[in-house]
């Protein structure tokens, strides 16, 4: 094991509650710098809780520059961009035309098979330790459709899967009727992807905090930060406004956040963020067993205790955190078209969460050290995967903190790939 060091982590979300984790656990003495207070919101308190081996085609893959053309003009569609002048939005959106092409998805698609895989036995060591009740559920995950044409598009996704060597079943009605008994479903047929999982995201945040409050791991929170220090290549301290906080090794893990704790660096990380909505019913009038997401309409459904979660969409506004009542009207139409038995009445007064998901161009995280700093790593860009592959990106960060040899191959992932 390589010697103790003191590592700095900017950013209190899942990313960096899980490489404190597991820098920790490789007995370095950590520090995590978070501008919220404690019990502070972050982007995974509302997500849906997926773990998903499924989601293995990145965000920029073909035919989603075309759906997003087709989408973008609807208030209440899936995807949604605000319309304004952005030289940031503009690059951006270049990037991801550019980088939508089968080759990508062939490229991409093995390495996140893997992370997601490897990151799902991460959760299921987490759900091992004593104490650690998140609501960890491994029962799958189905992909509703209510078009045979979006079917025929879901079988080919199961193809694809297996020829990953990931188990995926087609499903008549009748068949995810016997599957999922729980919930009357208006469809045409579904994909049932046996290896996903899903959790609560608010236990899964305490269970952390918990275990590194008992490491005896440093927070500083309500701590906003100003700028850097910087000497011959490498960081000598993070200004905040707190003072100057000081440090072996340093991480951003800021979210869709971290392009402007960058730019002072001379840095370049180009992300957009994605706001999603979600709505949580305490007592449902139905609750199924099965996590799943209704294709056409790109909205996940995920029970979580007694309660039941619907959340989606994507929309482009830059970090706005205001919630747009069409966003979240779209949402609450699909779910009476998948699930008849619910209707607007259930969701009356029911409190919206929305929160920014920082998404990358090319679909892939940012993770590694930066060429430019010696002590400087990033870890964030995961788009809706934040969650699914929190754990792994802890474990893969840490081992990059310590020196050795990261258990995959991330180059795909560099941080530089844009600069």
């Amino acid at each position: 094991m390589s010697k103790a060091k003191s590592i700095i982590i900017i950013g209190g979300g899942i990313i960096g509650l899980c490489t404190s984790y597991y820098a920790m656990r490789k007995g370095h003495r950590v520090t995590l710098v978070e501008r919220g207070a404690p019990g502070h919101d972050s982007c995974v308190l509302g997500s849906a809780g997926f773990i998903a081996p499924s989601h293995f085609v990145p965000l920029a893959a073909p035919g989603m520059v075309a759906m997003g053309l087709r989408m973008m003009w609807n208030p209440e569609s899936p995807f949604y961009i605000r319309p304004r002048w952005s030289k940031e939005l503009l690059s951006w959106a270049w990037k991801f035309y550019r980088a939508a092409t089968p080759a990508h998805v062939e490229r991409s698609a093995p390495l996140l098979r893997d992370l997601n895989l490897a990151s799902r036995r991460c959760f299921e060591e987490l759900a091992e330790i004593p104490g650690n009740d998140f609501g960890l559920v491994k029962k799958g995950l189905l992909m509703l459709c209510k078009s045979a044409h979006r079917l025929e598009e879901e079988a080919c996704a199961a193809e694809h899967a297996h020829q990953l060597g990931l188990a995926a079943e087609v499903l008549t009605p009748t068949q995810a009727a016997q599957l999922e008994p729980g919930i009357r479903m208006d469809i045409a047929g579904a994909v049932f992807f046996p290896q996903d999982c899903h959790l609560t995201p608010h236990r899964l945040v305490a269970c952390l905090t918990r275990a590194l409050e008992k490491g005896g791991m440093t927070f500083s929170w309500s701590t906003e930060v100003t700028g850097w220090v910087v000497k011959n290549g490498s960081i000598q301290a993070v200004q905040t406004n707190r003072g100057e906080l000081c440090a072996d090794e340093y991480v951003l893990a800021g979210g869709a956040w971290s392009p402007d704790l960058a730019r002072p660096l001379n840095l370049r990380l180009p992300m957009q963020a994605g706001k999603g909505y979600s709505i949580t019913l305490p007592n449902p009038k139905r609750l199924p067993a099965i996590s799943s997401i209704l294709t056409e309409a790109r909205v996940a459904v995920t029970p979580m205790g007694p309660a039941l979660r619907f959340g989606g969409t994507m929309e482009m506004a830059g970090l706005d955190r205001s919630i747009n009542p069409s966003r979240v009207s779209g949402i609450i139409k699909s779910v009476q078209k998948y699930f008849p038995e619910f209707g607007p009445e259930d969701f009356r007064n029911v409190p919206v969460w929305c929160g920014l998901r920082p998404c990358s161009p090319d679909g892939l995280p940012y993770l590694g050290r930066f060429g430019r700093y010696s002590n400087l790593s990033v870890a964030t860009g995961h788009a809706m995967m934040g969650l699914s592959l929190g754990p792994i990106t802890g474990k893969l960060i840490a081992e990059i903190l310590s020196d050795e040899k990261p258990a995959l191959d991330l180059r795909l992932l560099h941080p530089d790939r844009y600069a």
